[in-house]
């Protein structure tokens, strides 16, 4: 499909959610994202079992009826709880196996932490392409070495002016515009937007910043 990526794009982890009032802690998040003009998420449960990440997910289905889901690593529980995509990385099902499980019009991510991950990525049918780290960080654990901004200008190189690429890892508010105008469409973002009081009031303080332009 044609993806349309929005400038950021903001990765929600369940490290930050709470184990009591989750759901309705789910649906006051997800409903004040929705309303702070949220486009696109990615939810991101490494280790929840099917049966809770499947509630998580519907629970933020039914709070962004409008918003662009997309679940990290597990088709099938995308499909069931109607997300609009899934991001898969190594270890996960091949690219191509999950562009064949869901629909045409499905959003299907994926991942590169080298060069080689990058023209192997690219090579497959993947909409949008996140890399990094460009920056250290605590949030995903990766063996990988940050690549900084020379790294961002590389890896824009490398892809082309066609490939969508998100940067990701270690973004703050104040590196992103640098990491935009080195050559990334994105910048994932976690921390620096769920571990503050109000994640939906500092999107909008990003949107403000960057634009509420896409690409």
């Amino acid at each position: 499909m044609a993806l349309v990526l929005p400038l950021v794009y903001p990765i929600l982890d369940s490290a930050y959610l709470p184990h009591l009032g989750r759901v309705a802690f789910l649906d006051r998040l997800g409903q004040s994202l929705a309303d702070a003009d949220v486009r696109l998420l990615e939810y991101r449960n490494k280790p929840g079992s099917d049966a809770a990440v499947l509630a998580d997910a519907c629970q933020l289905r039914a709070a962004m009826p409008h918003t662009t889901l997309i679940l990290d690593d597990r088709v099938d529980v995308a499909l069931a709880a109607g997300f609009n995509g899934v991001h898969v990385d190594a270890g996960d099902l091949p690219v191509a196996v999950a562009r064949a499980l869901m629909d045409s019009e499905a959003v299907i991510g994926t991942s590169a932490s080298s060069e080689e991950q990058l023209t192997a990525a690219m090579e497959s049918p993947a909409d949008y392409i996140a890399f990094g780290p460009v920056f250290p960080t605590t949030t995903k654990q990766t063996a990988a070495s940050p690549i900084g901004l020379e790294g961002v200008r590389r890896y824009r190189s490398l892809a082309g002016p066609g490939a969508k690429l998100v940067a990701a890892a270690g973004i703050t508010l104040e590196t992103a515009p640098a990491i935009l105008e080195a050559g990334a469409d994105s910048v994932a973002v976690s921390a620096a937007i769920f571990h503050r009081p109000e994640p939906a009031a500092e999107f909008k303080r990003w949107i403000a910043l960057l634009g509420d332009s896409v690409r």
